[in-house]
């Protein structure tokens, strides 16, 4: 996330927000009688293994993304690779456990404690004697001044995508002695276990060129219980080797292979021995299901009838022509190769043969399921349009089921069906609390009613508008054009909710029967899950199949001729199942109390910068990560808008546009004071005036859901908790995994 010490200042905007006044007292008491800490709604699952049960030795082939453009988790173009790479190689002082709060990482910190607060804060980490960087060079307060200076904002040399902490140190000294680092605060700082984590040597932080430019390609000095060996880029691949250096407890594998492998190809690569460890969406999921269950009855077919296929999740049968039709696009064949002239018996011996092989090779892999420390959320832009009135965007948020839509999405894959209460946490991290009452639960009739007082009247006339269609203009776009009733055949079933109306009294058509069943219900991308900064997850669009309301459902809108339609964008690409779900169900709560969507498919690669970030949408869907830290990681996506220099608008990364004085107070507030209680209820109220706001409806915790081979533990579906990199490995032979690591 971006920084909160740029200097911004909140300022009145035109943007309607509520007032402090109408928001209930004890909606925004921050649950401060409430001291009884909240659980994961779901544990990792890791096939926890003691040490002394993990084989040494082996490689542990890891899906990935991509291959990161930098390996600087501090510059912009930072991805989850870059991440997982720093996690593995490099210092960091705390790590998060199992509820997302931040422990004391013991390798490479004895104690750290604020042990002054007047004149000013004074934090005093005691490091580990036995740190040292592989160059073999104490870790010490060189390295933490060097980061210090690098991320303080006062050298704009240095191209950093945040420094949001950073900018309130005033010194870092050395201690009592080598093992000692004493940092002074020229503010108080709540959140001053964030920093140095992870930590860079001096050699990269030192001077902008080694920032800006050393890091991006290789890390020659790490000090972690791997090393990098190669960045591969012709093989899209990182190796991650074993440290000799490392004093901790020895990784037990040799090396770990970071793979760039498409989310729509790791099953094949999976079945194919290609990898061990992948995060995978619910086709995946339904393909090793399948195998398994195949697997546990020995001598009995998995084939429905003759010349059926089992489909995947709860979809029924497939065709065996259309199995080797799903073969040919998934091994990047094409229609040609899997319409090639064979008789109906060759086609369906040869889909049979690969099914076979594919499901043999699945029996070895299991997927773990948690939910990743992350939520999708349904954004609502209040800068312009009917949604800059607070009483729609209510409204909107009243028509909306949030229980049902974590449902569709989470229960088909066995996780806890729980919509999300708060922006800020997420359950069994300290801050959360389900703060949702500050704005209420899904009510039609108070919806309409506020609708209503809006000015939005049931059944008005509207007056069309023209508009000169160009001839050869397609339908719909990959860069957001609208899409109408009439292109659903040219453009994959793209339609506008409650256009059949054409803005007169007629009562909207049926539309298209059917629902989205399980196999639909892919994970929306992690790939934005680990972009703090930058964006969110990939979304989808509403297809044929999706069910709409009836005859006989509200009539649409209108006020001042205009008719109330909002402006739907999402992504178009690949693994967008779970989303285009979800899309097509909110679209249809809105038309149940009169408001028409007009979804509009946009290329992945626009998406965020151009419609999102740009503000060219009404409505949206894309995932935030959680943070331990929300007073200054939460800060830039809900701060008030404020005019920049030039005229335009300063967003952070509020996207929504929707803020208040009062928010942005109440986070000044909780990163500025050291009682962690005052300040859990002060991020607390936040959360009820950002709810009573809304410009952003929390739907869902993301699943996460993590195939991996069974013999491989302390992997898979982590969660909240930061990996241990050193005790991830293979079971050794005929041992079983055990309740939980432990040292050798």
């Amino acid at each position: 996330m971006s920084n909160d010490g740029v200097g911004l200042r909140a300022v009145t905007r035109s943007v309607a927000f509520l007032t402090a006044g109408a928001l209930a007292v004890t909606a925004l008491s921050g649950c401060s009688s409430e001291e009884k800490r909240s659980k994961p709604l779901a544990a990792q699952d890791i096939a926890p293994a003691a040490r002394d049960r993990v084989a040494d030795g082996g490689t542990l082939h890891w899906a990935v993304d991509a291959v990161p453009e930098t390996l600087n988790t501090f510059q912009s173009d930072a991805d989850a690779t870059s991440t997982t790479v720093a996690q593995a190689v490099l210092p960091s002082m705390y790590r998060l456990d199992a509820n997302g709060r931040p422990q004391v990482h013991p390798d490479y910190l004895e104690s750290a404690k604020v042990v002054e607060t007047e004149p000013k804060q004074v934090v005093l980490y005691k490091l580990n004697q036995q740190a040292v960087w592989s160059d073999g060079r104490e870790i010490g307060a060189a390295d933490f001044a060097a980061q210090w200076r690098a991320l303080s904002g006062k050298d704009s040399a240095y191209w950093t995508a945040r420094n949001a902490g950073y900018d309130r140190i005033e010194k870092i000294e050395r201690g009592a002695d080598d093992l000692e680092v004493r940092v002074t605060f020229a503010r108080p700082y709540a959140d001053w276990r964030s920093l140095f984590s992870p930590l860079y040597p001096k050699d990269v932080m030192g001077t902008p060129d080694s920032f800006n430019d050393s890091a991006r390609k290789k890390l020659k000095v790490t000090a972690g219980p791997f090393t990098l060996k190669k960045v591969d880029r012709k093989d899209d691949e990182v190796i991650l080797t074993r440290s000799a250096r490392w004093w901790g407890h020895p990784a037990k594998l040799d090396q770990i292979v970071l793979r760039a492998v498409p989310r729509d190809k790791r099953a094949a690569a999976l079945a194919a021995g290609e990898i061990e460890l992948a995060d995978v969406d619910s086709e995946a999921l339904g393909r090793i299901g399948l195998a398994a269950r195949a697997g546990a009855k020995p001598g009995s077919s998995p084939l429905a009838g003759p010349g059926r296929l089992p489909g995947h999740g709860s979809a029924g049968n497939l065709s065996a022509a259309d199995a080797l039709r799903a073969w040919a696009l998934a091994h990047g064949g094409d229609e040609e190769d899997a319409d090639e002239e064979l008789s109906a018996r060759q086609k369906e011996r040869r889909a049979l043969a690969a099914y076979k092989r594919e499901q043999t090779a699945l029996k070895g892999f299991e997927v773990r399921r948690s939910l990743e420390p992350a939520y999708t959320q349904l954004a609502l832009n209040g800068a312009s349009g009917p949604l800059a009135d607070e009483r729609v965007r209510r409204a909107v948020a009243r028509a909306i089921d949030r229980k049902a839509l974590a449902g569709a999405v989470l229960s088909p894959l066995g996780l806890p069906a729980v919509p999300v209460g708060s922006h800020l946490a997420l359950s069994g991290q300290d801050a959360y609390a389900d703060n949702s009452g500050a704005l209420g639960g899904q009510d039609t009739e108070e919806a309409q009613a506020l609708l209503a007082d809006a000015g939005w009247v049931a059944g008005g006339k509207v007056e069309k508008e023209k508009k000169e269609k160009k001839k050869g203009e397609k339908a719909a776009g990959a860069e957001g054009k609208k899409t109408g009733r009439d292109s659903e055949k040219e453009d994959d079933g793209t339609y506008v909710v409650g256009e059949d109306d054409k803005g007169d009294d007629k009562e909207p058509k049926d539309h298209h029967k059917g629902a989205d069943g399980p196999q639909h219900l892919a994970q929306d991308g992690k790939q934005y899950a680990n972009k703090l900064r930058q964006g969110g997850a990939p979304g989808a669009y509403a297809p044929k199949g999706t069910a709409a309301p009836a005859a006989g459902a509200t009539k649409v809108l209108a006020k001042k001729g205009k008719a109330l339609a909002l402006r739907f964008v999402l992504p178009s690409g690949p693994g967008s199942g779970t989303l285009r779900t979800v899309a097509g169900r909110i679209s249809s709560m809105l038309e149940k109390v009169g408001i028409r969507t007009e979804i509009s498919k946009v290329s992945d690669e626009s998406y965020f910068k151009d419609h999102i970030a740009s503000g060219q949408y009404d409505l949206a869907l894309y995932s935030w990560p959680s943070s331990a830290f929300p007073a200054t990681d939460a800060r830039p996506i809900f701060a008030k808008p404020v005019p920049a220099a030039d005229g335009s608008l300063n967003v952070e990364q509020n996207y929504t546009r929707v803020g208040t004085d009062q928010v942005d107070q109440l986070f000044d507030q909780a990163v500025a004071t050291l009682d962690e209680g005052r300040s859990r209820s002060l991020i607390r109220k936040a959360d009820s005036r950002i709810w009573a706001a809304a410009g952003s409806i929390p739907l869902y915790q993301r699943p996460q859901l993590t195939a991996a081979k069974k013999d491989v533990v302390n992997a898979g579906a982590f969660g909240f908790q930061t990996p241990v990199y050193e005790d991830m490995g293979f079971l050794k032979k005929g041992v079983k995994a055990s309740a939980g690591p432990s040292a050798d």
